[in-house]
């Protein structure tokens, strides 16, 4: 998959195209991704993903900003896995925000992409004060000749699919629900480094991966797995949050306790995949409360292996 910054003044080569902040690469998105590399096979075009970063509110409301699902070299990875042939990330910025519904098709689409078939989400909203729409797209599209077609709401059990609805998921932690809205776990990268040694100090190691992300879409105690250490992932117990009993800020941390593990992997890259939510965190009036409480978190979560893994050995 090719990834470029920007889109070109003039296209080279048409495409089929898709629109979309992609955060997530859930189960709604990967459907019309789906849609797109179909399509695209049939033209003999390049499937083409067009994103914009940062998000349309990080911009506008930083403070009423949506927590991001996945960074974007994730993102990237995904849509590569579902076929992408290019991505093209643009920089949002307020002169392109500026830009009418109109300026808009003509600039991005017509010139700068020479879209021949032209995929969206059907709330998709674009140009400036969100004033462009389906309707407009379809009016460019007998003008320039590119066809529209709106993608179907993809819902599962009942609920519309959507980054939004899995933020909900997280944030509540219903973290089996958020796992059937993306199709996967889900799942923060990053490497380990080195921390106060505090866990050690109360008799539980803890593995200190780097969380970028101001926001994060969940919070609190969780079983995971770790891989990128082992030939196989391994099981822990994590704590995602601002930890209230220790803390001296309140920059987020996402600490993991791997069971029956002690190496040293400082500087490891790994993949923690959230499997089930524990408890929310809490503030405890001294270490020995706290020692007492993780105590009975690494119980919880062996209890929690040895029933997923029972159940799998036994149907």
């Amino acid at each position: 998959m090719l990834v470029f910054r920007g889109v070109p003044e003039r296209a080279t080569t048409s495409t089929v195209l898709t629109i979309g902040n992609f955060d997530g690469v859930h189960r709604g998105h990967r459907a019309l991704l789906a849609e797109l590399t179909a399509k695209a096979r049939e033209l003999a075009l390049p499937a083409t993903v067009l994103t914009f970063e940062p998000h349309p509110r990080e911009l506008f409301a930083p403070e009423q900003a949506p927590a991001r699902l996945a960074r974007q070299r994730d993102k990237k990875a995904l849509q590569a896995e579902a076929g992408v042939d290019r991505v093209h990330g643009c920089r949002f910025v307020r002169k392109l925000a500026a830009l009418t519904g109109e300026q808009f098709i003509e600039k991005i689409l017509v010139r700068g992409r020479s879209v021949r078939h032209l995929i969206i989400g059907d709330d998709f909203r674009f140009g400036k004060a969100r004033g462009g729409d389906f309707a407009l797209l379809q009016r460019a599209g007998q003008e320039h000749r590119f066809v529209v077609e709106a993608m179907r709401t993809v819902d599962f059990g009942g609920v519309r699919v959507s980054s939004s609805a899995v933020r909900e998921a997280l944030a509540s932690g219903n973290i089996e629900h958020a796992e059937e809205l993306l199709g996967r776990a889900f799942v923060i990268a990053g490497r380990v480094m080195d921390g106060k040694k505090l866990g050690r100090s109360i008799g539980f190691p803890t593995a200190n991966i780097q969380v970028r992300r101001k926001r994060l879409p969940l919070a609190g105690v969780f079983a995971v797995t770790v891989s990128g250490i082992d030939a196989q992932p391994l099981p822990g117990a994590a704590n995602i949050g601002v930890r209230p009993t220790v803390a001296e800020g309140m920059k987020p941390v996402l600490e993991v306790h791997l069971l029956d593990f002690d190496r040293d992997i400082y500087g490891a890259h790994v993949d923690v995949k959230f499997l089930h939510k524990l408890r929310n965190e809490a503030k405890f009036e001294s270490l020995d409360a706290l020692k007492a409480q993780i105590a009975r978190d690494v119980a919880d979560v062996r209890a929690y292996f040895e029933l997923k893994n029972g159940s799998k050995t036994h149907g």
